[in-house]
């Protein structure tokens, strides 16, 4: 039996932000070029949390993930 994740918008978040930092994706992209790291039976779920929390998928990653904090500048 094929266990289904629960996306929250937390984990989008984490998951866009891990790939922000290893290189994957800039921020400047769009959020839709995360399906690229999603299994596509798990996309529709994601895309659902995203519509659900106003994010349109045309809209920046830098949008989803928003500012980051740096400990020292």
């Amino acid at each position: 039996m094929v266990q289904s994740i629960q996306y929250s918008i937390e984990l989008v978040q984490d998951e866009a932000r891990h790939l922000v930092a290893k290189g994957l994706v800039s921020r400047q992209q769009p959020i839709y070029t995360l399906c690229q790291f999603v299994p596509v039976r798990e996309w529709p779920m994601i895309e659902s949390e995203l519509e659900r929390c106003d994010f349109m998928l045309r809209d920046r990653i830098g949008d989803l993930i928003g500012r980051e904090c740096w400990e020292n500048d």
